[in-house]
């Protein structure tokens, strides 16, 4: 098999299957091994005191590295097109870890619409910790460039942004970040490293919430940030201390996943175009937010930032919250559930669900209204997915 260096000219679909990943050194095992593990036995005790130096890279304890855990890490970074990533055990825990790392002792600048335990992270936990955060609506970067600080240490990005599906120019916050002395980190869990590398645009770090499209069977909750090396050298202090660590077995479903993001994704887009269309022209909704949609009011940002639009829709039902909740609760096919990047498809009521933390008034402020409902399209014949709506629409 070709080396990384040699892989990161291969096109996407190819570095899915083989970036990063080669078979196991010690079996030859194609797929990678699951070292569920936790302590490694030493040669010697000169072989034991050279890990514990440095010295030598051998395996000591899972919390401190492991090589299931180690080739994931590997694969995310070589599709991001970065050095090298940082794997946790949840989507949340990579957001407070870096978030502790970067912004400790200053001021984070954050996407006003968030997932809504970010939302809840940056407004109630991190200001007890003496980190403040400031939300603003980052579709205009003179928004992010007025909430600066002079302690300001940290920009977050989410974008799309969950589940308004509004969008951050990322190279133009990048600009302004390093213009500031400021690192950008950009959450691209909706678009995954196939469809949009916020690095190349200029970010410091990319983040996932590895749960959703890198799994992308609902069986691993995971969370992952890849970026240059002595970024993620210093950030792997701190989840050593911290000991949010991810499990091996969650790893080797992770790097199963990533092997067919390309398909899943391309599938996942291709019903959601196809759903967009249907909902836009639908006499019972009041509007669509989709990238994919030239009604989106950043549609030709998507464009160019975006190899395509995803597999997220939000859409308003008319009637609000209790026509929303009649929706969901006729659905047949479709799952009411949270989370997305699913091979199934995903539907759910933010306001009650995923951003239940959120106070209404901070939802409104936000544009987060009572009625609006997401779809996270999932991998089925598209033709059922419509069909499946169309019939709950009929009952609202």
């Amino acid at each position: 098999m070709s080396s990384d260096h040699d892989m990161k000219n291969h096109a996407p679909e190819t570095m899915c299957v083989h970036g990063g990943d080669h078979p196991d050194e010690a079996t030859g095992a194609v797929s990678t091994p699951i070292y569920q593990v936790s302590t490694f036995a030493f040669k010697n005790a000169a072989h034991a005191a050279a890990c514990f130096a440095g010295e030598d890279d051998g395996y000591i304890y899972s919390r401190l590295g492991n090589p299931t855990i180690d080739t994931f890490e590997k694969k995310l970074a070589a599709l991001e097109g970065t050095d090298d990533a940082l794997a946790f055990g949840s989507g949340m825990a990579a957001v407070h870890n870096i978030s502790m790392h970067l912004a400790h002792g200053g001021h984070i600048v954050s996407s006003d619409t968030v997932y809504g335990g970010t939302f809840a992270l940056y407004e109630h936990l991190l200001p007890k910790m003496g980190i403040p955060v400031s939300f603003v609506d980052m579709t205009k970067i003179e928004n992010i460039e007025k909430a600066i600080r002079p302690d300001t240490k940290m920009i977050f990005v989410e974008t799309p942004a969950n589940p308004t599906l509004l969008m951050t120019d990322i190279a133009a916050a990048a600009d302004l970040a390093h213009s500031k002395g400021i690192k950008l980190v950009v959450d691209n869990t909706f678009c995954t490293p196939y469809l949009q590398k916020p690095m190349a645009l200029g970010a410091d770090i990319v983040l996932h919430s590895g749960t959703k499209y890198i799994g992308g069977h609902g069986d691993a909750v995971s969370g992952v940030y890849a970026g240059p090396q002595d970024l993620i050298d210093e950030s792997r202090e701190w989840r050593t201390d911290i000991g949010g660590v991810i499990a091996p077995l969650q790893s080797w479903l992770l790097l199963r996943g990533l092997k067919t993001l390309h398909l899943r994704v391309e599938r996942a887009q291709e019903n959601a175009i196809k759903m967009a269309a249907y909902l836009e022209q639908h006499p019972k909704v009041e509007w669509v937010l989709f990238p994919g949609l030239k009604s989106h009011p950043q549609y030709e940002l998507g464009k160019k930032q975006m190899r395509g639009p995803g597999g997220v829709i939000s859409f308003e039902v008319k009637g609000g919250v209790e026509a929303g909740a009649k929706l969901m609760d006729s659905v047949k096919l479709m799952t009411l559930a949270v989370s997305l990047g699913d091979v199934s498809t995903l539907i759910e009521h933010p306001a009650s669900m995923t951003h239940s933390t959120m106070s209404p008034e901070d939802r409104e402020k936000y544009g987060l209204s009572n009625g609006l409902v997401r779809i996270a399209l999932g991998v089925e014949n598209s033709v059922d997915q419509i069909a499946d709506l169309e019939q709950a629409l009929a009952k609202v």
